[in-house]
C-alpha cells in the first residue's frame, strides 16, 4: 500500500496533494458570500430599526435602574464598546462585499466589451459581404427592373397593335369608300 501511494504522488499527470501547513486555509468564495450576506443585512432598514430598538432598550434599562445595580451605568462604556466592535466588523465586511461586486462588474464589463467587439466584427464582415454582392451583381437585372421593362414592352406592343388596328380600320374605310366610288362610277357610266 505504501508503494501505491508513492507511485500515485510520483505521477506527473496527477495533481499534487496539499502539504500540511500551520496557516489556516480560507475558502475565499464562501467567505465572500458570507461577507455579502452580512453587508446586505447590515445595510437594510430592518437592521437599523432593530439596532435602534436594542439601544433604546439598553439605555432604558440602565437609566431606570439605580447606579449600583445597573449593568452599564451612565457613561454607557459597555454600550460604546459593543457599538465600536460592531462597527469594526461591519466596515471590513462591507468593503469585502464592495470589492467582490467590483470584481463582478469588471468581469461583466470585460464580457460586454468582448461581445461588443464580436458584434462589431460581425457587422463589418456582413457589410463587406453585402458590398461584395453588390459589386458581383453589378448590372444584373433585379426582379423589379425586369417587371418594369416587361410592363413598358407590353405597353409598346399594345400601342403598336392599337396603331395597326386603327390603320387597318382606316384602310378598310378607305377601301369601302373607293368601292362605293367605283360602284357609283359604274352606275354613272351605265346611266349614260
Amino acid at each position: 500500500m505504501a508503494a501505491e501511494r508513492f507511485r500515485r504522488t510520483d505521477r506527473v499527470d496527477l495533481p499534487r496533494g496539499r502539504s500540511r501547513t500551520l496557516r489556516p486555509s480560507v475558502d475565499s468564495e464562501r467567505f465572500g458570500r458570507i461577507s455579502e450576506s452580512a453587508a446586505r443585512r447590515i445595510g437594510s432598514w430592518a437592521f437599523i430599526m432593530w439596532m435602534t430598538i436594542a439601544i433604546v432598550i439598553w439605555l432604558a434599562i440602565n437609566i431606570a435602574m439605580t447606579d449600583s445595580s445597573a449593568p452599564d451605568p451612565f457613561p454607557f462604556i459597555f454600550l460604546t464598546l459593543l457599538l465600536s466592535l460592531q462597527a469594526s466588523y461591519a466596515a471590513p465586511l462591507i468593503l469585502l462585499a464592495q470589492n467582490r461586486q467590483a470584481d463582478r462588474d469588471r468581469v461583466q464589463f470585460q464580457e460586454d466589451r468582448a461581445r461588443t467587439e464580436r458584434l462589431l466584427a460581425d457587422s463589418d464582415y456582413l457589410a463587406r459581404e453585402i458590398a461584395a454582392l453588390r459589386l458581383a451583381l453589378g448590372e444584373a437585372a433585379t426582379r423589379d427592373y425586369v417587371r418594369g421593362e416587361l410592363r413598358d414592352l407590353l405597353d409598346d406592343v399594345r400601342e403598336a397593335l392599337e396603331e395597326q388596328e386603327r390603320s387597318r380600320r382606316e384602310s378598310d374605310r378607305n377601301a369601302d369608300r373607293s368601292d362605293e366610288r367605283k360602284a357609283g362610277d359604274v352606275e354613272f357610266s351605265s346611266d349614260e
